[in-house]
């Protein structure tokens, strides 16, 4: 059993850690982790993996591994003297009414709500002017909030929804049909669904997908084969008609299938990766219509969003990498029969429809900017927006004639805003009556410049009057992958960091769709390492210009930006302080052999592929870039048992490597959530309970013996 000696946590001393302050250490001791020797031939070479054990989730040796792990995590984060504050601050700031946008199905008016410190949000609704009334309450699906609504779809005259649950943060749902008028269950509840909207085909039924259920463990073994089925009311699922998918001779791992407003067309949608997709047309006002392709390859990505009878609008990046939208006809619907309708700009495009207009949401340098076009092609206007931002939902059923849109940034709350679609106008229809004044903080964008002389943007929010020192407590968060663009937007957990005087810095790495498709695959294969180099940089400009220093860098992420936070620290162990990598993809080596893992490989590649994809994974591989001998910042990896996104074995892994060949003081812990999943569908109490966990670590051992801002906190007890 290996010990390694970190800093007391006595209350009144709160000390870095130094070997000759012997009195002011304790011993941390770490579980006992086997070893067993496992080696995988790749292309001649001999890669160890004496940790592989770990992988198996249905084992009493992983269950008991995770138990040890996380009672030595606890007793670490116990002791932490300010943790408690730190929850109940927490506690008390989103401790705060949210109200959704309202919509309309059928004869009802729904809206979410939460009052506060509830675990889900509830929907009400209600009928013309009469009161609202409660009418679905996810926090009634478990006692301890590990079970959450994760989708709602009505039928298209709003007498049946279908609403999906999610147990313990899986990925696989269970739907659940109910009457509306009755809120009775009408029929059995479909199980087994993953990676599925639920889009009705009239009032009849509706369309989903899925996989076969796998052999094994359902929380980790492999799915690649997805189909889209038709589900009939009133009958079993066992009898659901497969539509599209389930052959041997072409495998899709992702298909999804929707139906146009005015119930004509079924769009399906088929991939084999996460970006790329193939783009299929079926007429359902014919009987025994063919599934007509309109792009028969994966080289682009192009969805339908909109129709006037047989005119289709998509919105696609082929030969348009910021994105455009084209018009042809359902009868000829080949790209060479495309016309361009918005075209292409130097900006991002993510459009919406609604009251009979287009909605063109641009991201200029990862900010908002929207414009309104007619049917026509024809700009009516540019829509000043309440700031400099993140504006979404603009969007709604063609015969709306207001609808609402949200915005908000890194200092400021979101809002939502009823827009009128005719004259532009809009007004305030909910605001957070929040215990954080926004004027207190600002936020600013500076561009600097990564290792092959790219420029990067990064937005850097803080209180106002901070002093550029070094000194500063810092978060630097990162994702840099799958085209996922991150825009200014407001978190609550956030303004706890920023009120004790933390900062918070957010970077566009490559990977990302800040800037189009060209931005995106700078960052993936063999140019993956441009993500960390990006990253890397963002934290040199921050210290070269005294926001903070090496002792007060926290580094970020989850899930991809997990994998990016496990490659930086392992890369420049010397950069940061603290390093939080949560849910990651730490085994670039057998990602791919987990659940959905394989959809991953446009970004990746996989070390299947040849020599020179396996050599360059295995380069930057967090588990197997952990060193004998270097001192790795304090770590706390954090995952969760029900996590089949990416499966917590990654993290598992990744713990152990650090664990055994740590060298120094600074302890390397992991955190194991149960009942939860990849984060998705989290309730308010688990969040609050984990930021205060990180938020205490990060802080602990940056050296602070007490919380830098105690004013907020004045009614909290230690």
């Amino acid at each position: 059993m290996r010990k390694i000696a970190i800093c007391t946590l006595a209350l009144t001393s709160l000390l870095a850690c130094k070997n000759e302050t012997k009195e002011n250490t304790i011993a941390v001791s770490y579980p006992e982790t086997k070893k067993v020797d496992t080696i995988t031939n790749y292309f001649g070479v001999e890669v160890k993996d004496n940790y592989r054990w770990l992988e198996d989730d249905l084992s009493d040796e992983t269950a008991a591994w995770v138990e040890a792990q996380n009672k030595t995590t606890y007793g670490f984060l116990d002791n932490i003297p300010y943790r408690s504050q730190l929850k109940q601050r927490l506690e008390k700031l989103f401790n705060y009414e949210r109200i959704g946008a309202p919509f309309k199905e059928g004869n009802y008016t729904y809206f979410s709500k939460n009052d506060g410190l509830q675990n889900h949000s509830v929907f009400y609704r209600k009928k013309g002017e009469e009161e609202a009334q409660v009418f679905l309450d996810p926090n009634t699906f478990s006692e301890d909030g590990t079970v959450s609504l994760a989708g709602l779809s009505f039928s298209k005259n709003g007498k049946i929804l279908a609403y999906s649950i999610s147990e313990g943060g899986s990925d696989w749902r269970k739907v659940i049909l109910v009457d509306t008028e009755t809120n009775e269950k009408v029929e059995d509840t479909l199980v087994d669904i993953k990676f599925s909207g639920i889009s009705w085909r009239g009032n009849d039924g509706f369309y989903y997908s899925s996989y076969d259920k796998p052999k094994g463990s359902e929380l980790s073994a492999k799915t690649d084969q997805h189909k889209l089925y038709y589900h009939k009311l009133g009958t079993p699922q066992k009898d659901d008609q497969l539509i599209f998918g389930g052959t041997e001779a072409e495998k899709h791992r992702y298909i999804g299938g929707s139906v146009t407003e005015d119930d004509r067309f079924l769009i399906i949608s088929a991939s084999v990766s996460t970006s790329g997709n193939k783009l299929f047309i079926k007429d359902l006002t014919k009987k025994n219509s063919e599934i007509v392709p309109i792009i028969d390859n994966t080289d682009s990505d192009s969805y339908i969003i909109e129709n006037e009878g047989d005119k289709l609008y998509i919105v696609t990046n082929l030969d348009a990498p910021n994105q455009k939208i084209v018009t042809v006809d359902a009868n000829n619907p080949e790209p060479e029969n495309w016309k361009d309708f918005i075209p292409e700009t130097e900006n991002v495009l993510n459009p919406g429809t609604g009251g009979g207009y287009f909605f063109a949401n641009y991201m200029v340098d990862a900010v908002s900017k929207v414009l309104q076009y007619d049917y026509d092609g024809n700009l009516v206007r540019d829509i000043m927006l309440p700031g400099v931002g993140t504006a979404g939902g603009f969007g709604g059923k063609k015969e709306d004639k207001e609808f609402y849109f949200s915005f908000t940034n890194y200092k400021t709350p979101g809002t939502t805003y009823k827009y009128n679609v005719e004259t532009g106008n809009y007004e305030t229809y909910w605001s957070p009556n929040i215990d954080f004044d926004s004027e207190e903080y600002e936020s600013k964008q500076v561009f600097y410049t990564s290792k092959d002389g790219t420029k990067v943007p990064m937005i850097i929010t803080h209180k106002k009057g901070l002093k550029m020192n070094g000194q500063n407590p810092t978060i630097l968060y990162g994702y840099g992958g799958f085209d996922i663009s991150l825009t200014p937007s407001f978190s609550t957990t956030n303004a706890v960091w920023m009120e004790q005087g933390g900062i918070y810095a957010v970077p566009n790495l490559r990977g990302g769709g800040e800037y189009g498709k060209e931005w995106h695959d700078a960052g993936t294969k063999f140019q993956k390492q441009n993500v960390f180099d990006d990253f890397i940089a963002a934290a040199e400009y921050l210290i070269e210009n005294s926001y903070t220093s090496s002792e007060y860098l926290a580094i970020r992420g989850g899930s991809n930006g997990g994998l990016l936070v496990g490659a930086t620290m392992t890369q420049r162990p010397e950069l940061m302080k603290v390093a939080l990598p949560a849910v990651g993809v730490m085994d670039m080596l057998r990602y791919h052999t987990f659940t959905a893992g394989a959809g991953w490989a446009y970004d990746y590649g996989t070390a299947e592929d040849s020599k020179e994809m396996f050599e360059y994974l295995k380069g930057y591989s967090p588990v197997h870039n952990v060193k004998n001998g270097v001192a790795y910042p304090a770590t706390l990896v954090t995952t969760a048992d029900h996590d089949d996104r990416v499966v917590p074995a990654h993290s598992f892994k990744f713990a152990a490597e650090l664990q055994e060949k740590q060298a120094g003081e600074n302890p390397t812990l992991i955190r194991i959530e149960t009942g939860a999943g990849h984060g998705a569908g989290t309730s308010i109490s688990k969040t609050i309970e984990q930021t205060a966990d990180v938020f205490g670590f990060t802080l602990f051992n940056m050296g602070f013996k007490e919380l830098p801002n105690k004013a907020v906190l004045k009614d909290f007890k230690e």
